[in-house]
């Protein structure tokens, strides 16, 4: 009969060898020798003065566990059969490496013979332990036919903190337990903590049962237990309820009364308790291998999806995300390319236009000044100077339009040094333009236009000209008088007509004069304009080309550098690429592996629950 459930048992072990887990594969194997023992290991918990100790009473109809008078259960109390009633305290050695806690080897534990007197004490840890030796429990014999029949019940000590697992009882008990008993009296409802108990038994073990106690106490016992059955529905907890009183159950068995036997409830208990113990090498075997078979392949699908997980995360950050991050700098490179083309193309244009405009703008103001001079300075006597002044100013607005032209090169080649930003700080490349120390030098002299002189004999002739005039009219309106022709008034004439041709002479030159400079020096300054203008448009071209062929050598640097890295990026994706997929068809494998075995558990129960964690994900 066990042959279906003891191979599934047997499947789980080998594949916890397969997976490297000793721990399952030990836990495994003290299942599968529990499930084979025919006894029925039966563990009653609880939180304190809840009657746990005088339920183990009622059962086996004996005093064997101390109750009253303030006594306290330290040792676990394992109440079993024996033909003549004895008590031991056992103790076995402290757990050593490689073993796991609460087993020891055969031979090895310490029992220590305990007088019926000596019980409390026993339980209670203060008779025959060793102070510093290992865990210890307290073991009583009773000849009775229940016992015989091979029940085993432990009872454990109270639990203030009954959320863990180490307060539920101690030695591994509970991973030895064929059946739980969670003691509750009647005076309160199950607790928080007794509901996280449960919860936490239930996932190891498919047979507990909630014992509600000191019904004898409580009128209303009864409301109590309906309270109770909703918390365990509303908690998911599948376990039943019996409600019972030990007092009554121990009274009715002194009188022999079945009545009130019926009453305290202990009939359908110990009804329960054969039916599991009829029950554990068939249906109960079958239930606690489907959950060893749930608890096993959780543990070990975990890992495994973990690592399916922690692989596609690997594949967003790892060669393949070099890859694409390489693709996408080949990318970014020939964009930038582009970009730094087009800004250094745009830029030396707008530059030769900005650079021609403040120069030009620079001679015009010159001219106007030349202008404003030489409508009042006469070119002969002010040239000399104005020659110094015009040669300095020319030489000022070259230097101030070269060094304009050197802040504007350096911004141009910032501005293309920015689109490389991203692949470090240091690419302008190595040069340095200032403006030339011998512009003053390389400025040419202007020339003093050929002006006409006012000279001494022209200044005769011309007032010659402008006195004749004047003499012969004034002399014929006097000789209308009667006075000869040539005579003070008409001489006089003659000479004042004569001084203003003199000086209406004298300034057609000086504006002639004016004129003749102003054109020279218009022309001049249009020579040095386009000599200005070429040499800057020369300095701009040869910055240009020179930051083309530096940019282009940094692009073409990059670019090998890039592709170097694509192709690496590329021979590790497909390498990784390549491991991953093995690795990922021998997880899914192995997931695919587990969820049969767990199909396969579950099946000697006859249903399958949802089973989602045992699937593996893609």
């Amino acid at each position: 009969m066990a042959g279906i459930w003891l191979d599934v048992l047997d499947e789980i072990a080998r594949t916890c060898r397969e997976h490297g887990r000793g721990d399952l594969l030990q836990a495994v194997r003290q299942k599968r020798a529990q499930l084979l023992d025919p006894t029925l290991r039966v563990l009653v918990i609880g939180e304190p003065n809840q009657g746990k100790s005088q339920l183990v009473n009622a059962i086996v109809n004996a005093p064997v566990c101390p109750v009253g008078d303030g006594r306290t259960t330290v040792l676990p109390t394992v109440v079993q059969h024996a033909e003549v009633a004895a008590a031991a305290v056992v103790q076995v050695p402290p757990p050593t490496p490689g073993r796991s806690p609460g087993t020891a080897l055969p031979g090895t534990v310490e029992r220590t013979p305990v007088p019926v007197e000596q019980i409390p004490a026993g339980v209670a840890g203060s008779y025959g332990r060793r102070p510093g030796g290992g865990p210890a429990y307290v073991e009583i014999g009773l000849p009775r036919a229940l016992l015989g029949a091979g029940l085993v019940l432990v009872d454990t000590p109270g639990a203030d903190e009954i959320g863990t697992a180490a307060g539920v009882a101690s030695v591994a008990a509970l991973n030895r337990a064929d059946a739980v008993l969670l003691v509750s009296d009647s005076t309160r409802e199950l607790s928080v903590a007794e509901l996280n108990v449960l919860l936490h038994v239930t996932r190891a073990h498919p047979n507990v049962l909630v014992v509600q106690t000191k019904i004898d106490l409580v009128p209303d016992w009864r409301a109590v237990a309906e309270r109770n059955q909703r918390h365990l529905a509303e908690a998911g907890v599948p376990a039943a309820l019996i409600p019972v009183s030990a007092a009554l159950r121990l009274r009715a068995a002194a009188a022999d009364d079945r009545d009130l036997n019926a009453e305290s409830g202990f009939p359908s208990l110990v009804a329960r308790l054969h039916r599991d113990l009829a029950g554990k090498a068939d249906v109960l075997a079958r239930a606690t291998v489907g959950l060893a078979a749930r608890t096993v392949v959780e543990q070990l699908a975990a890992p495994l999806r973990a690592e399916l997980e922690s692989q596609q995360a690997e594949e967003q950050s790892g060669p393949m995300s070099r890859l694409h991050a390489a693709q996408r700098e080949v990318e970014e490179l020939r964009r930038c390319s582009v970009r730094w083309q087009n800004t250094l193309n745009d830029e030396m244009a707008d530059l030769l236009s900005d650079i021609e405009y403040d120069l030009r703008e620079r001679t015009r103001q010159i001219l106007r000044e030349v202008d404003d001079a030489f409508d009042t300075a006469d070119p002969l006597v002010a040239w000399d100077t104005f020659q110094e002044w015009l040669s300095r100013n020319l030489t000022e607005a070259a230097e101030a339009n070269h060094e304009w032209l050197a802040q504007r090169c350096d911004f141009v080649a910032r501005r293309v040094a920015g689109h490389f930003a991203r692949y470090g700080y240091d690419v302008l490349p190595p040069w340095s333009m200032t403006v030339p120390e011998d512009l003053a030098g390389r400025t040419p002299e202007i020339e003093q236009p050929n002006v006409d002189r006012f000279t001494v004999s022209q200044k005769v002739i011309t007032g010659m000209k402008g006195s004749y005039g004047g003499l012969l009219m004034f002399g014929l309106a006097m000789t209308l008088a009667g006075m000869p022709m040539i005579n003070p008034v008409s001489i006089g004439a003659g000479a004042l007509f004569g001084g203003k041709s003199i000086r209406d002479e004298s300034k057609q030159l000086l504006r002639r004069r004016q004129a003749t400079a102003k054109t020279a020096i218009q022309r001049h300054v249009d020579d040095y304009f386009v000599r200005v203008v070429k040499d800057c448009r020369d300095t701009a071209r040869q910055v240009q080309r020179m930051l083309r062929d530096h940019f282009a050598a940094l692009t073409e640097e990059l670019q090998e550098a890039i592709v170097q890295s694509l192709r690496t990026a590329k021979q590790a994706a497909d390498t990784d690429a390549a491991v991953r997929d093995q690795r990922q068809r021998e997880i899914k494998l192995k997931m695919t592996r587990l969820a049969a075995l767990y199909d396969q558990a579950q099946q000697l129960t006859g249903a399958r629950p949802a089973a989602a964690p045992l699937e593996p994900r893609a």
